[in-house]
């Protein structure tokens, strides 16, 4: 049976973070959500989620009424593998049941194949990695990993990753993006579905190559085709998202990288 209610801390309520918190809200749960700057209070607020000033290289006292709650997303952009070993000691001392920990597809080096969860095809010495096995290895709660492709949407426009005068590699590689709006989806139904102590890949259905999706996405600011630096070998992977989409029978809003609408 699903709760309807449940209480949420969001650790980082930046560009994902922010949204993601707002539609927790709307769902009918109560958020509280970090920044570290206490100008962007009033913006939370203004959602009616409960602010709190929390830096993970320094963690204050007010982490303990942070981790008031049953479910802890982590979604900031540190590989402070020291900062996570404290808030980990923290974790253990306080209320949380599961976490859910947004992490990337970089865990992955290129291996020119389709990679699966199941594979294990992750770096070892990659810091996410470290990370990520800090809280799965943790029995005090139950973790789900969301390993999410390159993130697009909003003000994250594709067509400007690499400036007016950039020169974009390997042109014959494939991409793994995925939209913002479904990285919140997906959270959302984790909670809603008690999805727990798993490991998903997220990214859009589609990968077209370098080319074909950056020359869209360029033109689509109105700028001039870009320019490529081409090679004769092009190392690629591609990341399957076929167990987030059966495990939570999810369809994706933005499945076709080549149909998003960037304007």
């Amino acid at each position: 049976m699903i709760k309807a209610h449940k209480k949420i801390s969001v650790l980082g309520s930046g560009w994902l973070g922010f949204p993601l918190s707002e539609k927790l809200i709307n769902c009918g749960n109560s958020v509280k959500a970090s920044t570290t700057s206490q100008n962007r209070f009033e913006e939370l607020l203004s959602i009616k989620a409960e602010p709190f000033l929390i830096d993970i290289n320094c963690l204050s006292q007010n982490i303990n009424e942070f981790l008031e709650s049953e479910i802890l997303i982590i979604n900031i952009p540190s590989k402070n593998l020291e900062g996570f070993k404290k808030l980990l000691i923290e974790l253990k001392l306080s209320q949380i049941e599961k976490v859910i920990f947004i992490s990337s597809t970089s865990v992955y080096e290129n291996s020119n194949k389709t990679i699966f969860e199941s594979d294990n095809l992750e770096s070892s010495t990659n810091p996410l990695v470290l990370i990520e096995n800090l809280f799965k290895n943790c029995n005090q709660f139950k973790t789900t990993i969301l390993r999410f492709g390159g993130l697009i949407g909003y003000n994250r426009h594709p067509g400007k990753f690499f400036g007016s005068s950039g020169f974009i590699p390997n042109p014959g590689s494939f991409v793994n993006l995925i939209h913002c709006d479904d990285c919140i989806e997906i959270i959302n139904q984790i909670i809603r579905q008690e999805v727990w102590a798993e490991t998903f890949n997220c990214c859009a259905d589609t990968h077209p190559t370098r080319r074909e999706f950056y020359t869209k996405a360029v033109e689509s600011c109105g700028l001039a085709s870009p320019r490529f630096i081409d090679s004769d070998t092009n190392t690629f992977k591609i990341i399957s998202n076929l167990k987030v989409k059966s495990v939570l029978n999810y369809k994706f809003l933005h499945p076709d990288l080549l149909k998003i609408d960037f304007i």
